[in-house]
């Protein structure tokens, strides 16, 4: 009888389980005729889960574009302006040449940094239009016809030529028809603050060290500061460029100066300590986003292609094949496209003064490194 029973109890559960089973598979293949094609992967899945994140990132981007174009204006207004009031009249001081060295300097790189980007941030990099006479692709977004290198962008929601970034310092996409202006507003403005913080770096050392070289020991000033501040040890300690002004010994034997009584110092030796500070942090981090865009420039690749050639790269890799970059003509080449003088070799007046030349091409076919004889290579190569 006990075995009898215990049959049974197995014979029920061979049931339920081969029922589970029918059940799952049925639950799978509707799931699958539903949702399922030959191109989804665990990486639709997942850019599927986060789209409502970049939902919230791009709209929220969007909003504070207007806010970072003025900043950045603010921003160099204000080192114009401090330069006039504190650094000029301490140029000045040192000699004629000097002064109409830098009024010369100075107005040049300002009149490049205000062009280029006012120019970068109101020039449309450029949409395709309904009719297009190369096709490679169709945006899922606008659900429209893409040209070669032309990508979406969902913060403007346009499909956008030859697409590099957004730029939320800008508010504005980085595309064909304004990649140039922002690449020389960045390089311009490079070599503005890296003018700047030659020019401020004696006023500063004053401020900031006083009136002895700190040498090596200068490094770690900043750090005696916060230990004495902490400890209130010099608690009334200000800072003046005034000759009038008290010096005493202040930590770790650097000479600092003192002026309670001197409010205007006080400002004085603000706005010098701003202006350098700011410029160097600007130095350091546009120093970074230029070499990374004259490396792309030099391949003659944008901050989208890059990662896709580099896709491909690997792909073809893996079938013993090499992956070339169709539109890379080597380095000269590379940044006479990208600069808009393959035709006119005339660099002082495209390059070192404003300019509003328009790019190589209209963004909508590009000519590749293939002859016409040999269309069908499409940037591969045996090993």
């Amino acid at each position: 009888m006990a075995k009898l029973c215990l049959k049974k109890i197995r014979e029920f559960g061979r049931e339920v389980k081969q029922k589970v089973e029918e059940e799952w598979f049925v639950c799978r293949l509707t799931c699958f005729s539903l949702f399922y094609n030959s191109l989804t992967s665990w990486s639709t899945i997942a850019d599927t889960l986060v789209e409502p994140l970049f939902w919230c990132v791009d709209h929220f981007i969007g909003y504070l574009g207007p806010i970072f174009v003025a900043l950045v204006v603010i921003l160099t207004t204000s080192v114009v302006v401090i330069f006039y009031i504190c650094l000029l009249p301490h140029k000045a001081a040192e000699g004629h040449l000097w002064t109409v060295y830098h009024l010369i300097v100075g107005h040049w790189l300002l009149a490049n940094i205000v062009f280029h980007y006012f120019k970068a941030a109101f020039t449309d990099p450029g949409h395709p239009p309904q009719v297009i006479p190369e096709v490679v692709s169709v945006c899922k977004r606008c659900i429209s016809n893409k040209p070669p290198r032309c990508h979406h962008c969902s913060i403007c929601n346009k499909c956008v030529l030859k697409m590099d970034h957004h730029c939320p310092w800008l508010n504005n996409c980085v595309g064909h028809y304004n990649h140039r202006y922002f690449f020389l507003f960045c390089a311009y403005m490079w070599v503005g603050c890296v003018y700047v913080c030659i020019s401020a770096y004696p006023l500063f050392r004053i401020h900031f060290y006083g009136s002895q070289d700190p040498g090596w020991s200068g490094i770690f000033y900043p750090i005696y500061l916060i230990k004495d501040a902490i400890g209130n040890s010099f608690n009334d300690v200000k800072y003046s460029p005034k000759a009038t002004d008290s010096i005493h010994s202040g930590v770790n034997g650097i000479t600092v100066i003192s002026s309670v009584r001197n409010p205007s110092g006080m400002w004085f030796h603000s706005l010098i300590m701003f202006e350098f500070l700011l410029c160097s942090a600007s130095t350091v981090a546009l120093g970074a986003l230029l070499l990374w865009h004259i490396r792309l420039i030099h391949y003659a690749e944008t901050s989208i292609e890059v990662h896709t050639n580099r896709a491909e790269a690997r792909r073809h890799r893996k079938k013993r094949l090499k992956y070339c970059n169709p539109y890379d003509f080597g380095p000269l080449k590379n940044w006479q496209i990208f600069l808009g003088f393959t035709k006119s070799r005339s660099f002082f007046w495209r390059v070192l003064m404003p300019s509003s030349h328009p790019p190589e091409g209209n963004g909508l076919t590009w000519q590749t490194i293939y002859s016409e004889d040999t269309p069908n290579l499409e940037g591969i190569r045996l090993l």
